[in-house]
Order: C-alpha cells, then sequence, then structure tokens
C-alpha cells in the first residue's frame, strides 16, 4: 500500500515533530485535507514548511504554512 505522509520543517529545512500527529494517508487527497485542517496548529507548534512524500518520493515542497501564503 502507498502512504502519504508530510514532512515538518523549519524555515531552514531542519526536520521538526509537529504539534498533531498525523496519520499516514492512503490517498494525496487526503493528506492535503489534513493539512488543510491543521496548518495553523501546526506553525503555531513550530513548524514553518511542509513537504509530501509518496512512500519515499517527494511529490512537492516544501509549502510555507505561513497564513499570508496561504491560498485557502
Amino acid at each position: 500500500m502507498v502512504a502519504w505522509t508530510w514532512r515538518f520543517e523549519k524555515a531552514d529545512g531542519t526536520e521538526v515533530q509537529p504539534a498533531v500527529q498525523p496519520e499516514e494517508f492512503t490517498t494525496q487527497g487526503d493528506a492535503e485535507s489534513w493539512i488543510g485542517e491543521h496548518w495553523r496548529a501546526l506553525l503555531e507548534g513550530g513548524a514553518d514548511q511542509v513537504r509530501l512524500f509518496e512512500d519515499t518520493t517527494e511529490v512537492y515542497g516544501p509549502m510555507s504554512l505561513h497564513a499570508d501564503e496561504q491560498q485557502a
């Protein structure tokens, strides 16, 4: 089974532990819906940006969590 996962980073790319622990997602849409719901808490918890992975392959990123750059 393919797993979609997020990597949480500071602005310099250093990995950080997320304030909200994500699950492993079975679709890209589920992963993106989750980040849409939790990005504020993640940002407040110290993550500046995220990268999305399909198993070990980076799909995209870094994507900023800062509100002035959100399209939500």
